[in-house]
């Protein structure tokens, strides 16, 4: 895990090197292990490491043998062994030990085309000098950031917007439409930034730039392709996944500096702590469970009991650890929300980043459950999408006057009770059938929106809908699960995760989102993931014999933590301080008496405001750090 950044064309040498530098510096807790640049003529690449793999021999930039050819590479190659054998065949020869090497010998053979080649995390910038182009690559889940932008025959990249920042020509223009994405969903989806010229490189994807011309070229070299369904047995498919599952999570293992596990009360973290406790015995693995006070959102319990049957079946191999933590520490979040570049709203952030920090203080590599979800059905939404299938069938005007109507009556007492939820669900099924999964997930409806837009907002279509489009599934449950592999998980959840772990200098790894692993789960029938009311069925069904029926059986409840009590409570001051003490009742992005109206109905439990408020709150934080 690293930090990369650069720039094609300048004017000026020695400005360069100040320049390549500041940003380097700004993302210094993305590798405190070491720093590097390189200039020449017409490029500037620069590195931060956290050094994991050949720690003496693994230095960056990384140039090829004769010079032509240079490197920054930020993330993990799984399979870099045998891909420098193969090259090696080729006539390739290495100086260094370190997967980034790979990278330089695999784009000599390959050219443009390598990162298909490529088994791991990743984001990288290689600088041809002969050529006078650059390539920009991206992994497939998109778990390694990369950002850029272009002004004239300039292009500027990095891991993260703030060092982008660094940059004179920097566009700060914002973009409405932006905007009004990141109030609905809480975050701004690739390809866009709040910065209306900045771009986020999406997951899959590589970029060519030449130095010349000024040109770009972006291109996709892999696609997750829900269509094909392979002829599996159900117990032939359980097998295979436990092979694919537990060859992904040994992958990961590769390290030369202490590694552990995430473990929270659920399913997906227990089984990565179970296979990787397995995988390491006799050697003791460490696993981190961070708890809270209040007890709706603590998972202590559940961490607990699976630490307890993993040191069972490994002979007390785990070394499960637990800390107490206040994730509703107001300078907290202070100081995450410029962290993230943009605005971003998934509070979960805030525990997140605590549970990295304890990790961190014993190891530099974490093993996580992120991306079964996306993958085997793993939310509750997608029954929901289910339910609403069958309904589907009735005229939407029958719909909307069954379902819309009687949901006025429900009261939104918020989205973890009972009478909450069920206004949402009875709000989706009277949706246009087009417009229904959005509508699940929609922070900001219509209505709301006219409550609160500003006139820069309302000048600004609302057109978060767009992004709601399966690419190549049929089955209703199957396109919801393909919506959030190319939204949610890259937008939302991997961000989330990268930020706030690389805060803490902690490299994170997700087995689940191995991409052979991911290529079976597409070949999977949906009734294999969604069975009945049985969420992640085959995933439960191939662990059962490693994992507490407990653990099989809990409800999923998320990172969440208590935003409406916490608005109305502890934080009810600093909020709204925060709120009118930022240039965001006077930017035009929204009508201070709409917020002002919000707020009250909030606070008299009225209405549970609690999301829009929070993401209201991140925009005038970032306001206010930006000012």
């Amino acid at each position: 895990m690293c930090g990369i950044a650069g720039f094609v064309n300048f004017d000026h040498h020695t400005a360069a090197e100040e320049l390549i530098g500041a940003m380097n510096r700004v993302q210094a807790h993305r590798g405190p292990d070491g720093a590097g640049f390189f200039i020449d003529d017409r490029a500037a690449l620069g590195h931060r490491r956290l050094a994991i793999i050949d720690l003496e021999g693994g230095i960056q930039p990384m140039s090829n043998e004769d010079g032509s050819l240079h490197l920054v590479f930020n993330g993990e190659i799984y399979n870099h062994r045998e891909l420098r054998a193969r090259l090696e065949t080729s006539g390739h020869r290495f100086r260094t030990g370190s997967d980034t090497e790979v990278i330089l010998h695999l784009y000599e053979e390959c050219g443009a085309d390598a990162p298909a080649a490529l088994c791991g995390m990743f984001a990288f910038a290689l600088w041809d000098s002969r050529k006078r182009m650059l390539l920009l690559g991206r992994d497939r889940a998109g778990q390694k950031p990369l950002v850029y932008f272009r002004k004239g025959r300039t292009l500027v990249f990095a891991s993260e917007i703030n060092a982008l920042r660094e940059h004179p020509d920097f566009p700060e223009e914002w973009d409405a439409r932006a905007v009004g994405d990141f109030l609905s969903l809480q975050y701004v989806p690739s390809p866009d930034c709040i910065y209306r010229e900045v771009k986020k490189l999406p997951p899959a994807h590589t970029l060519l730039f030449n130095a010349d011309s000024g040109q770009i070229q972006t291109a996709c070299y892999w696609q997750m392709n829900v269509a094909p369904k392979g002829v599996w047995s159900f117990p032939a498919a359980s097998q295979r996944l436990r092979e694919l599952l537990t060859e992904a999570v040994r992958k990961r293992l590769m390290a030369e500096v202490p590694s552990g596990a995430f473990l929270s009360g659920g399913l997906d973290s227990a089984i990565i702590a179970t296979l990787m406790t397995r995988l390491r015995q006799p050697e003791r693995t460490a696993a981190f469970t961070i708890g809270f006070a209040d007890r709706a959102y603590d998972e202590r319990s559940g961490a607990r009991l699976a630490a307890h049957h993993i040191n069972r079946l490994t002979g007390n191999c785990l070394d499960h650890q637990e800390k107490v933590v206040d994730p509703g520490d107001f300078e907290l979040l202070r100081k995450l929300v410029p962290c993230y570049g943009e605005p971003f709203a998934d509070a979960s952030m805030l525990p997140t980043a605590l549970l990295s920090a304890f990790a961190r203080e014993q190891v530099t590599v974490i093993l996580s459950g992120d991306g079964a979800d996306e993958i085997f059905a793993g939310y509750e939404r997608y029954l929901a999408m289910r339910l609403a299938s069958r309904f589907n069938r009735l005229p939407e005007p029958v719909r909307r006057m069954f379902f819309r109507l009687p949901a006025r009556f429900f009261p939104d007492s918020g989205e973890r009770t009972f009478s909450g939820r069920l206004r949402r669900l009875l709000r989706m099924l009277g949706a246009p059938q087009c417009g229904q999964y959005f509508a699940l997930l929609d922070r900001c409806p219509p209505a709301l929106r006219a409550r609160i837009a500003g006139e820069r907002l309302l000048q600004e279509e609302a057109e978060t809908r767009r992004l709601f489009r399966a690419r190549t599934a049929f089955d209703v449950v199957e396109q919801c699960m393909e919506i959030d592999f190319h939204t949610y998980l890259p937008g939302d959840i991997l961000p989330k995760v990268d930020i706030a772990s690389m805060a803490s200098s902690l490299e994170v790894r997700n087995p689940f989102l191995d991409h052979e692993l991911i290529e079976f789960a597409a070949t999977l029938p949906s009734e294999f993931k969604l069975c009945g009311r049985s969420r992640k069925h085959l995933l439960k069904h191939a662990f059962a014999d490693l994992l507490p029926q407990e653990t099989i059986a809990v409800r999923k409840r998320g990172f969440g933590v208590p935003l409406a009590s916490w608005l109305r409570g502890r934080w009810q001051e600093p909020a709204l301080a925060a709120l009118w003490d930022s240039p965001l009742p006077d930017s035009g992005w929204i009508d201070p008496k709409g917020l002002q109206t919000l707020w009250n109905e909030h606070q008299q439990g009225r209405r549970d405001h609690s999301y829009l408020l929070w993401s209201l709150l991140i925009l005038a934080l970032f306001m206010q750090k930006r000012s």
